[in-house]
């Protein structure tokens, strides 16, 4: 009888034990839902110094803190954006590798490229828009129009003897270029870049009429006289170009809403906990007022969401950007 009072001691102290090893904070079983300790990778899949650069740095800046772990920007730039989409893709889903995405990687190359490393729809786990980088259309100071209502004009009756650059095929640039033909009913010839570099200095230069190309990459050319900046991609002027209307503000062109985004992704399969971690990190950085000015300095507008809207902007997007691209025939060679 003793024994059995015994065992019956013993089994009711290793419940009790175990009821507190699950309650207390730090053990095992209430770590499942913890973020992983570790340095985290931000994987920016261009080179350093272009826009997503930028953004990324400034991110990875605001999330090292709220994490309170380091936050290291690493580039993997190649494949219009793929080769670093895909390292992230095929990365452990622990959440400690990051993926600072433009609209090219995960929303239009699917449309471009018959085979790719991934699938963003299931490869790549969305944890929040970060930030809306509208277009500016620029155009040479030779054309006789002097704002966007004149430009429009023009390019109906002329738009044969005229051409837009970009900074290389199948990318927003030409995208846009494309939407704008369409809905204007014009046939401006597109001319790629290798780069928004180049294509915004042959505006400026003359060669090439027009082009849509960022903020960031215009500003020192409009403030030095050299391009016309008439319209913006957006559905509200930009807090950068206050006096830039929206390209739909003009008669018939009233659904020209398409801008480039920029969005945080992680691995596929990481765990809702940890995502909502980043996404909450994310969502607090980009209400940090520095980091608004910072980014809207760069002509991006901060545009945070929670993983289950930026999962379905994203497809949206997908299949905006897929229905222009199909329409106009734009083709990778």
């Amino acid at each position: 009888m003793k024994h059995t009072d015994f065992a019956k001691r013993k089994l009711l102290a290793a419940a009790m034990a175990g009821c507190i090893l699950a309650a207390a904070p730090g053990l095992a079983p209430a770590q499942s839902g913890a973020y992983p300790d570790g340095p985290v990778t931000l994987i920016v899949p261009f080179p350093a110094g272009g826009g997503v650069d930028v953004v990324g740095r400034i991110l990875a800046k605001s999330l090292a803190v709220e994490l309170k772990q380091s936050v290291v920007v690493e580039n993997k730039p190649g494949a219009s954006g793929m080769i670093g989409a895909g390292y992230v893709a095929s990365a452990k889903p622990n959440g400690l590798t990051l993926l600072l995405a433009s609209s090219g990687e995960v929303a239009i190359n699917p449309h471009l490229y018959k085979k790719m490393s991934y699938d963003p729809a299931t490869d790549l786990a969305p944890v929040s828009l970060v930030a809306k980088i509208p277009n500016i259309l620029a155009i040479n100071n030779k054309l006789p129009v002097d704002n966007l209502a004149e430009f429009v004009d023009y390019a109906k009756k002329n738009s044969r003897d005229m051409s837009y650059s970009s900074s290389g095929m199948g990318n927003i640039q030409n995208i846009s270029g494309e939407l704008f033909n369409k809905l204007a009913g014009t046939e401006i010839l597109h001319v790629p870049y290798k780069g928004s570099a180049q294509a915004v200095a042959d505006v400026a230069g003359g060669q090439v009429s027009a082009t849509f190309a960022s903020g960031a990459a215009l500003l020192p050319f409009i403030q030095a006289g050299k391009v016309k900046a008439v319209g913006v991609s957006s559905d509200k002027p930009m807090s950068a170009f206050p006096d830039v209307p929206p390209i739909s503000s003009v008669p018939g062109l009233k659904d020209f809403v398409l801008v480039n985004w920029f969005g945080l992704f992680t691995t596929g399969g990481t765990s809702d906990a940890i995502i909502d971690t980043l996404n909450a990190a994310t969502v607090k950085a980009l209400n940090d007022p520095e980091v608004i000015k910072t980014l809207e300095n760069q002509g991006a507008q901060p545009a945070p969401m929670t993983p289950a809207e930026f999962g379905t902007f994203r497809s949206e997007q997908s299949e905006l950007f897929g229905r222009i691209i199909k329409d106009a025939g734009i083709k990778i060679e």
